[in-house]
């Protein structure tokens, strides 16, 4: 479990979090939204204990990311969005960096590279930045840590590519782990996310699971004009308008993630008043 409790944290005279609270608990795939500079990075680099908050207390079963312990380090990995690999082959990164994660998995590192279609025996010196990438993340699911920290893992890659981290990322999920996915580019963590976190105005302005956020809302396409009445967010379309409503009628309607940001960053007390009515 993570638990953050009044975290502020400033760049400077630049304020990137004020008083933020929360508690994410494993077992969840958490996608991290927000537009560039509200703080998905920094949140991360905090929870990893690479950046200290200024006030306030983030705890990772039971440990404080800033004093950076071993038994902390050994059981979290993050993917930042810039990364270096040394001039090695992929062979010898596993020999070398690997030891540092107890149940690293080797089998399951060759099966995810695998997926990504990359050679074990490849050089990384040799390789594009995407094909880095895919090393990267390949070895970051491999660590088995608890904890799994991604920022911006996406950047870089093509559709086919994002579709492959899609399916990876899924199959490496368990119910012991906390997985959080940090992106500006939110079509991306469609299908795979099961908790939305949404970062504006140096705060958390929604945490909300999918499953909530589908009984609660429906999004879908229309012409009616009582829709577009009742809607709590609307943007036109080639066929009509995508709306945003209240679900009072329980139908079962697929989770738009563009749309809910969108509706979410238009009015954020709105959206949270409708997700915490019983209807």
């Amino acid at each position: 479990m993570i638990s953050i409790s009044n975290v502020h944290f400033s760049y400077g005279r630049k304020c990137v979090f004020s008083g933020i609270t929360t508690t994410l608990s494993a077992g969840h795939i958490y996608g991290v939204l927000g537009k560039n500079g509200t703080g998905k990075s920094t949140l991360l680099y905090n929870l990893a204990g690479l950046l200290y908050p200024d006030q306030g207390d983030i705890i990772i079963g039971g440990y404080k990311p800033s004093e950076r312990k071993p038994e902390f380090l050994q059981d979290i990995f993050m993917i930042p969005e810039e990364f270096y690999l040394p001039n090695i082959s992929i062979k010898a990164l596993i020999k070398y960096y690997s030891p540092f994660y107890p149940r690293f998995d080797h089998h399951a590192f060759e099966e995810y590279i695998s997926s990504f279609d990359i050679p074990i025996g490849n050089l990384l010196p040799g390789m594009s930045y995407g094909q880095k990438k895919k090393v990267y993340i390949s070895f970051g699911l491999a660590t088995n840590t608890t904890v799994l920290l991604m920022d911006e893992p996406t950047n870089g890659l093509d559709i086919i590519s994002k579709a492959q981290l899609r399916r990876v990322v899924a199959g490496a999920a368990t119910p012991e782990k906390t997985i959080l996915i940090s992106s500006h580019q939110v079509k991306d963590l469609e299908n795979l996310i099961d908790e939305v976190l949404i970062l504006d105005d140096t705060n958390i302005i929604l945490n909300e699971s999918i499953d909530r956020i589908s009984q609660k809302l429906t999004f879908k396409i229309t012409f009616d004009e009582q829709d577009l009445d009742h809607a709590l967010y609307t943007e036109p379309v080639l066929k009509g308008n995508t709306v945003v409503l209240k679900n009072t009628n329980q139908e079962e309607s697929k989770v738009d993630l563009e749309l809910l940001y969108k509706a979410t960053m238009t009015d954020p007390a709105k959206m949270k008043q409708v997700l915490s009515l019983t209807f």
